[in-house]
């Protein structure tokens, strides 16, 4: 006869709040603005720099790998800062620095 699956008594589940998608949070922003500039320009997100809020929701600022180059460390970057409206949705974009990767910041 096969045994039921135990359960745990005395266990309350933690009640987590769902947040409205209005009020999401800094991770969704990043990962909005990742999704949203990639498939604009086509070049993959090496990751966020910064994140912010800002009046109409968010500024997101996106590091993206625009030429791949042999050895890596020659490769070009580029930083953009991306505006997203409170539902993560894309407001508007811009390119606002090129680099080398392994170039310091001057």
């Amino acid at each position: 006869m096969a045994e039921k699956p135990r359960t745990r008594v005395g266990h309350a589940k933690k009640a987590t709040a769902s947040r409205p998608s209005s009020r999401r949070g800094p991770e969704h922003a990043a990962r909005a603005a990742c999704r949203s500039l990639e498939s604009l320009i086509g070049h993959p997100s090496e990751g966020v720099s910064a994140v912010r809020r800002s009046e109409d929701g968010w500024c997101v600022v996106v590091d993206v790998l625009e030429v791949a180059r042999i050895p890596d460390t020659t490769s070009l970057l580029a930083s953009y800062e991306v505006q997203l409206d409170e539902d993560g949705e894309l407001l508007e974009y811009s390119r606002v620095r090129r680099y080398r990767r392994g170039a310091a910041d001057e």
